[in-house]
């Protein structure tokens, strides 16, 4: 028997379809602007849509860029779950290679550059350290137990928390090539992890 994959419904595609457009529209803006030179009206406008429909879909500008923020977030530690798994014989090499990844693709991240260049007065580096740090912490956490069963979730969040910590900070001010500075921290967090694999 063949299975068959539920459709998704009409409004619920056209909704996810709609919002992507927007949040694509304030990617366009930051690129080009910045967010604190961003109105509601400059969104709507960039997506072809009323500024009516924009509230309607966020409710706020903070709402809005939230969004933002985890969309491109999200995308940065796909990459990083693949390079785990990828690489997941070897926890040390995973590690690196996360995280030399990491802020290679940070520092190509419109978001990540619009932050180091103005600052954008506080309100996306809170975003970025706040809520993109939790998302990190939250989905590198279950990714190293996945990987590594072995790991208690205790030990697997405290690594999970500071890589994160670590990989947002080396992003946003960046003192060495992405390589360098992933070696420095794997050799530095690197007895943790052999303890944590340990059987």
């Amino acid at each position: 028997m063949t299975s068959h994959t539920r459709p998704v419904p009409y409004p619920e595609a056209a909704r996810s379809l709609l919002r992507d457009t927007i949040v694509a529209a304030v990617d366009d803006l930051v690129r080009a602007r910045g967010w604190s030179a961003t109105t509601m009206s400059d969104v709507a406008a960039a997506a072809g849509v009323s500024r009516q429909t924009v509230y309607n879909e966020f409710g706020s500008r903070q709402n809005l860029v939230e969004a933002y923020v985890l969309r491109e977030f999200e995308a940065l530690i796909a990459s990083v779950e693949a390079a785990v798994r990828a690489s997941r014989v070897d926890a040390r090499g995973a590690m690196h290679a996360a995280f030399g990844l990491f802020l290679k693709l940070a520092s190509d991240e419109p978001l990540v550059q619009v932050i180091v260049a103005d600052a954008e007065g506080g309100e996306l580096i809170r975003l970025l350290t706040g809520l993109g740090r939790q998302v990190a912490i939250e989905r590198i956490g279950r990714l190293i137990v996945e990987v590594w069963p072995q790991v208690c979730v205790a030990d697997a969040q405290l690594l999970a928390e500071s890589m994160a910590r670590l990989a947002i900070s080396h992003a946003l001010l960046p003192t060495s090539d992405p390589e360098d500075t992933a070696a420095d921290v794997t050799r530095m967090v690197g007895p943790f992890i052999d303890e944590i694999l340990s059987p």
